[in-house]
């Protein structure tokens, strides 16, 4: 992923009012970040731990969503596997996440969800740069590209997703 700055980030949301955007919690000491390894820019709130945010491109420029995390408590012995990355992790290290939906759709209150990793590092677990807790990662067959290019397509249909503001019927 190209780096970004703060203003890049903070104008990439689309499912928050502008006034959100300009104060939600950024990651500290952006321009230190292993921008070459990662596929989105994705954080926790730690001044909200029910707030998270993931910043990607798609459609050429960067995207921007809020997201919201249940305060569910998961079983320690229960395995779940984020839908992004095909990680496994144990107990909480998998949350549905939820971004309210842009434009209108949004507005009425409409959201769309998905299981990730909670702590928002897929690509750092794909990569072998952070291990998942009490799982191993499964040995595929897939090549560290292919699984990077499932990874930026299972989250470019997730925003997709996101962006469309006529719900199904």
């Amino acid at each position: 992923m190209d780096p970004l700055d703060e203003n890049e980030i903070r104008n990439s949301f689309v499912n928050c009012s502008k006034g959100e955007a300009r104060r939600l919690n950024l990651p500290r000491a952006l321009a230190e970040l292993p921008w070459d390894s990662l596929d989105f820019l994705g954080w926790r709130d730690p001044q909200a731990p029910d707030r998270s945010y993931l910043v990607a491109e798609h459609d050429g420029g960067p995207v921007g969503v809020t997201l919201r995390v249940p305060n569910v408590r998961r079983s320690l012995t229960r395995t779940n596997v984020c839908s992004l990355c095909i990680t496994a992790h144990a107990g909480s290290g998998v949350s549905l996440l939820t971004a309210r939906r842009a434009g209108a759709a949004g507005r009425q209150g409409n959201s769309v969800g998905t299981y990730m990793c909670a702590d928002l590092a897929c690509s750092l677990y794909l990569r072998g740069l952070r291990k998942s807790a009490l799982v191993s990662r499964p040995e595929e067959s897939l090549t560290l590209e292919e699984q990077v290019a499932r990874t930026r397509a299972n989250l470019a249909r997730f925003l997709a997703q996101v962006l469309t503001e006529t719900v199904p019927a």
